[in-house]
């Protein structure tokens, strides 16, 4: 639904410098653990060298934690603490290094029913809910579909040594029709494909159905 691109909006427009980071959701716990809080030299195996973790290197700028609904319940655990005390211990250590770290969050799970399911920790859920943003799926979103389409063949065509190429109007209503259920990942594949097979610099009708099919 674009999450991500969200939260990369949200930091380049705000006074906090500093590096947009981006977690995947889909690593082991013990290694979520690691990359969110560090560790030090020794602390398990394989770890052959004191390392900052996420929150650590984002300091001063903006941590994006995607499917955070995702998170085992021990990290969910750790992560509190982070959040109400603004400062993180890396595995192995026992002194706190304190953070200035904003946290854009995103999930796609029903978190209250997380919570009655007892999957998600109530208290985190409060901690995290402070503005929320709700992202309908792309085909809802017909706007958004031609600005981000635009973007995206911008991107890709630079990419390609096509630089110039743009969609034609019948080519538009294509993609403003397209139930796209694969949402902004699919639109920017598309346009990606587009740059490359696309005969003309004008992106006809027949090019983005060929695209999409």
């Amino acid at each position: 639904t674009g999450k991500e691109l969200i939260a990369r909006a949200l930091h380049e427009h705000s006074k906090r410098s500093g590096q947009l980071l981006a977690t995947t959701g889909q690593l082991p716990a013990s290694l979520i653990e690691s990359e969110l809080f560090g560790h030090i030299k020794g602390s398990f195996t394989g770890a052959t060298s004191d390392k900052a973790g996420y929150f650590e290197a984002a300091h001063g700028g903006t941590l994006f934690l995607d499917e955070i609904g995702d998170l085992p319940m021990s990290v969910q655990v750790k992560l509190l603490r982070v959040i109400q005390e603004r400062e993180v211990v890396r595995i192995g250590e026992s002194k706190p290094r304190k953070i200035d770290t904003r946290l854009v969050a995103a999930t796609n799970v029903d978190l209250e029913a997380a919570v009655a399911a007892q999957r998600f920790r109530e208290d985190l859920l409060y901690r995290l809910n402070v503005i929320t943003l709700v992202l309908p799926p792309l085909r809802e979103r017909g706007e958004d579909v031609i600005e981000l389409g635009r973007r995206f063949l911008e991107k890709a065509s630079r990419e390609a040594a096509r630089e110039g190429m743009s969609f034609g109007d019948d080519a538009l209503e294509v993609l403003r029709k397209h139930r796209w259920p694969g949402n902004v990942r699919e639109l920017e594949h598309a346009c990606q494909s587009l740059a490359y097979l696309a005969e003309n610099d004008v992106v006809s009708a027949a090019d983005v159905e060929a695209a999409i099919a």
